[in-house]
């Protein structure tokens, strides 16, 4: 399996450096993109050899540069393996993603997050999982435990070519959802997690701001199984449809 890292980082010049040097360790291509980032996350990793640093200009969102991401790391390999850059995810779970392959099938295999119920773990981190997973399912997409974990592989370019409209958080959940339309298998891998101590935490999770985004994604996505759905299948199955 030709795999490739991709790390989205957004002002986490704390940790970024350290996760890339371990991302870097399992001897995968290393993309970070820094989606427009205003501390000294890009300082933090200039010195650092062998990873692939590219820039947004300015802050368009977790799924706009896991896109950037894709592109470039498609040119280089038929897999990637995205994770979070605060540190949470540890990059030795990779192998646990690339076991959970079937052979044959190209699925994408979330994480799940194992110790979510730890007294690190937020509480709106946990609501925010069981709130997601619902309406994953009830939009069309696969029944799995952790739709919200940032540590996942991705078959390249079948996701590039999944008709995803969410730029920010919300991508995670969305691609989730339009993989299942289109019959790209959803699979899922233990995985740990490690939330740092209150204070030093850092979010950039804006509480009604992405509530509200999150609702309007999934309200976008029930209409689309409801009224695009069927005629998805339809074609998938080489009829013809007729609008």
């Amino acid at each position: 399996m030709r795999c490739a890292i991709v790390i989205p980082v957004y002002n986490h010049e704390a940790t970024v450096a350290a996760v890339v040097r371990r991302s870097l360790a399992l001897g995968y291509p290393v993309f970070v993109v820094d989606d427009g980032s205003t501390d000294a996350t890009c300082d933090r990793m200039k010195d650092i050899t062998g990873v692939t640093i590219l820039r947004h200009a300015e802050n368009r969102g977790k799924g706009a540069a896991l896109l950037t991401g894709f592109a470039a790391a498609a040119r280089v390999a038929d897999w990637a393996i995205t994770l979070d850059a605060d540190g949470q995810h540890d990059p030795a779970d990779t192998p646990a993603l690339l076991a959970a392959v079937p052979p044959g099938l190209r699925p994408i295999v979330a994480g799940c997050r194992e110790g979510m119920f730890s007294a690190n773990v937020p509480w709106p981190s946990r609501f925010g999982r069981k709130f997601s997973n619902f309406w994953v399912q009830a939009s069309g997409g696969p029944a799995i435990k952790d739709s919200q974990c940032g540590m996942r592989l991705y078959p390249l370019p079948e996701t590039l070519k999944l008709p995803v409209a969410s730029r920010r958080f919300q991508f995670e959940v969305e691609v989730l959802v339009k993989a299942r339309w289109y019959g790209i298998p959803v699979l899922e891998a233990p995985v740990q997690v490690v939330y740092a101590p209150r204070g030093e935490r850092i979010s950039h999770y804006r509480g009604f701001v992405d509530f509200m985004r999150n609702s309007a994604a999934f309200t976008r996505l029930i209409f689309g199984r409801m009224f695009f759905l069927p005629f998805i299948r339809l074609k998938q199955k080489g009829c013809k449809v007729t609008p």
